[in-house]
């Protein structure tokens, strides 16, 4: 490919993502003198240039940020590899196994190119100078650690299976969420099972991608830390993987640090993402007894520069692969390390998730006169949060399955889930066909007006826009409902003045119940 080809290349892929990254995102600059890890010449060190990777994982995280690779660096050829057929056919395809703005744009832009993606592991594997493992590390259901520690059966068959097919030296960089010093667990793995004169070298390379804005946080993102062992052949191992993002991020946002730092970076900063949402929460609580509007409460905080604003959005409560998962791994690191304080720490912001769905369905039960037996409520949005078609721990699924307790009869409308996913979340884990059993209180409706026909109350779960007064008739919704009409917005999106205008008993997160009297004197 000649040098105008490559330019030609990038002002295509620019322009192709370049409205998410800008219109989402502003990427952090770490001064280089106030760096607390290693210094920004530590991968000026002799290095191997990679001209081939292998992503082993084709998910929401090996997908998005190998596709951002391939076109960004035009001279690397990347495979994307996964053991699941369906999977590969589907990224081979025009309809793509996830749903994430930007992402068809690039991975157009490139598959074919210097993008593949296969179900031929080991000639990846065989072919590549470098490897990511970026395959599934869920909570464990059984055994020792079982609802808290990280299930790494994915990550050790992974490793074992490059050790065994591997014909030459190899960087292999965990790019799954995994506990820390499980590149010590990978590197005994590897060099037990590895032929004789074959070296691999471990990089850390945690992913900090929200979905909804992955393509944005690829593009331009805040950091991309590289955790490696300090020693000649960790560095260079680095400094091999820094060039790689350097095909388009800033030097000084490439972090390189110790391999153990890195690791525990990604679960902390989860962490501590998800501690701001359940603080807010625990706050909209008190907001809705006193009659405070938890907007204005954590509009005011996020005024002081060393709280900011980010983060601080009251909700019905948290979800994703990575917020629950990585704090019960904390946990559970806490309880293993012999610190019990810090682990009831951390475990109490799990705990107030968990709560604030409780609270939300109480609410709903409170207002529609203590009973749900009969009652059609509409569930806008399956999804744990807009522009995603990821239903992992969603708010929603909580949600239904205590609808379905109280014997309610639920619709439910999200623009992007699948409908056979929907069932498959409905359904209790161990049983084996739930499906008939389940239709009988619940229906996919083919849109929001649909689901919301003849129902007693409306319930918001997911932020889409198309479920704000905007975007939505809701007169008509109101004229089709059961009366008196309930909206409970879990997600505060909506305007309540003019709901309640329309006729709506309008019910909101953090805010204080429709009937709330201020006392005559303090007004």
């Amino acid at each position: 490919m000649s040098t105008a080809d490559i330019s030609k290349l990038d002002t295509k892929v620019a322009s192709a993502v370049n409205g998410f990254a800008q219109e989402q995102r502003d990427g952090a600059m770490t001064p280089a003198e106030t760096r607390l890890s290693r210094p920004l010449g530590a991968t000026d060190v002799p290095h191997k240039k990679v001209e081939k990777i292998c992503c082993i994982g084709a998910g929401y995280v090996g997908g998005p940020t190998c596709a951002v690779i391939a076109a960004k660096n035009p001279h690397i050829q990347v495979t994307i590899v996964d053991l699941n057929a369906d999977r590969i056919a589907a990224w081979n395809s025009d309809k793509l196994p996830i749903y994430e703005p930007g992402l068809d744009e690039v991975v157009r832009s490139c598959r074919g190119r210097n993008l593949f993606f296969s179900t031929d592991v080991d000639k990846a594997i065989i072919e590549a100078d470098l490897i990511f493992v970026s395959v599934n590390t869920p909570t464990k259901t059984k055994g020792q650690g079982a609802g808290y520690a990280a299930d790494l059966g994915y990550v050790e068959s992974a490793t074992r299976h490059i050790a065994k097919v591997a014909q030459g030296d190899k960087i292999v960089v965990e790019k799954s969420t995994v506990p820390c010093r499980t590149a010590q667990s990978m590197r005994f793995i590897l060099e037990a099972n590895a032929r004789p004169g074959i070296h691999f070298d471990i990089l850390s390379n945690p992913e900090f991608l929200a979905e909804g804005t992955a393509i944005a946080d690829l593009t331009n993102p805040d950091r991309v830390l590289i955790g490696s062992l300090n020693t000649p052949a960790g560095r260079s191992a680095a400094a091999s993987l820094a060039d790689v993002y350097a095909g388009w991020v800033d030097r000084q946002q490439i972090i390189t640090m110790n391999l153990w730092s890195s690791e525990l970076s990604k679960l902390a900063a989860n962490a501590l993402l998800a501690q701001r949402i359940s603080s807010i929460n625990a706050l909209s609580a008190i907001c809705e007894a006193t009659g405070a509007d938890v907007d204005e409460v954590s509009y005011a905080c996020g005024l002081d520069q060393r709280i900011g604003k980010r983060f601080l959005k009251a909700s019905v409560g948290f979800g994703g692969s990575c917020f629950q998962k990585d704090i019960l791994n904390l946990v559970y690191l806490s309880e293993s390390l012999h610190l019990p304080e810090v682990a009831a720490y951390w475990r109490q912001v799990v705990e107030m998730n968990e709560y604030q769905k409780k609270r939300f369905l109480n609410r709903i039960i409170s207002c529609l006169f203590n009973t749900l037996t009969g009652k059609k409520i509409a569930i806008l949005g399956f999804a744990f949060k807009k522009d995603t078609g990821d239903t992992r721990e969603s708010a929603a699924i909580t949600l239904c399955k205590y609808l379905r307790q109280e014997r309610a009869n639920v619709s439910i409308y999200d623009p992007e889930v699948e409908e056979r996913q929907i069932w498959m979340d409905l359904a209790e884990p161990g049983v084996q066909d739930e499906r008939k059993e389940l239709e009988k209180q619940f229906t996919i409706a083919p849109s929001a007006l649909e689901a919301c026909k003849g129902a007693d109350a409306v319930v918001v779960c997911t932020e889409w826009d198309e479920f704000r007064n905007s975007k939505l008739d809701y007169k008509k919704v109101y004229a089709e409902m059961n009366k008196p009409a309930f909206i409970f917005d879990g997600r505060l999106i909506l305007d309540q003045k003019e709901l309640e205008e329309i006729g709506f008993h309008v019910e909101m997160i953090g805010r204080p119940r429709s009937n709330f009297q201020t006392p005559k004197d303090w007004e």
